[in-house]
């Protein structure tokens, strides 16, 4: 009975939430960062799945990835050296996971539909190349089904029991994102430009806060928000990981990851 008992898996950890800033195929060239998000991995214990809310992924209604395991990835870039193209992320499918969105967030308002057909864009594998290099955790991807902040955070607040089944719930956009902004020839470390610090400052300060009134309503109440985001769909990502640490009962939070990337801001958050 003993050696029964000794057998059986552990029960699942529960898993913190994160929103990470997660680059553009480049960067697997960056020394910094990519060590950032490896280190970053081992500060929690290794979760049972992955559920990524890529800012690449605007689907209504909201729409789950494939779940096989066996479909490539999305390479939804241009222009870039081949090398980007051959990169790969064989990571098992997340059949049961999406099994368990479905029944926490479909209603007859609101439908969850399943792609078989749409592998991981690179908003879901560029990071996790980093974090997990082994691929060995499953990796669900799920679609914004609008850009809307209080409905993304609705939608967070019903993922939220997934953190106690071992899921390890990514909200992965970018803190600020102007491409106007990206300027390789003034180096990877540059000085950012004036809008992307203030609203970087912040965002640091609104989290800090714990301003959840703030940040969904961002545009209204952050400096430079125009500027920062052209267009919202790499912070929207942001209120579904906000949503589901709210609805667990806990906005502690730490900045994790800081600084900027040609001019971008890379800021990530871990929330407890």
């Amino acid at each position: 009975m003993y050696a029964l008992l000794m057998s059986q898996p552990s029960d699942p950890v529960r898993q913190p939430v994160l929103y990470l800033s997660h680059g553009a195929p480049p960067l697997a060239d960056d020394p910094v960062w990519t060590r950032q998000l490896a280190d970053w991995s081992t500060r929690f214990a290794k979760p049972t799945n992955i559920l990524m809310v890529s800012a690449h992924w605007e689907e209504a209604p909201l729409a789950l990835s494939a779940t096989s395991g066996q479909v490539p990835l999305t390479y939804d870039f241009w222009g870039f050296p081949q090398k980007y193209y051959d990169v790969t992320y064989a990571a098992p499918g997340a059949p049961e996971l999406a099994d368990s969105i479905t029944k926490l967030v479909q209603t007859a308002e609101t439908p969850v539909h399943r792609d078989e057909t749409r592998g991981l864009d690179h908003g879901a594998y560029v990071p996790l190349v980093e974090m997990y290099p082994e691929a060995d955790v499953p990796v669900l991807q799920m679609s914004m089904p609008t850009l809307d902040p209080k409905a993304l955070f609705e939608i967070g607040r019903k993922l939220a029991p997934l953190r106690d089944e071992g899921t390890l719930i990514v909200g992965s956009g970018f803190t600020t994102h102007n491409l106007r902004w990206f300027n390789p020839r003034e180096g990877r470390d540059g000085t950012p430009p004036a809008p992307s610090a203030e609203f970087d400052h912040w965002a640091a300060e609104a989290l800090e806060r714990q301003d959840v009134d703030g940040i969904l309503d961002f545009l209204a109440k952050a400096p430079a928000a125009h500027e920062a985001h052209p267009r919202t769909e790499h912070w929207a990502p942001l209120f579904v990981s906000l949503g589901a640490a709210y609805e667990s009962g806990s906005l502690d939070n730490q900045s994790v990851i800081d600084g900027f990337w040609f001019g971008l801001s890379k800021r990530s958050w871990q929330f407890a």
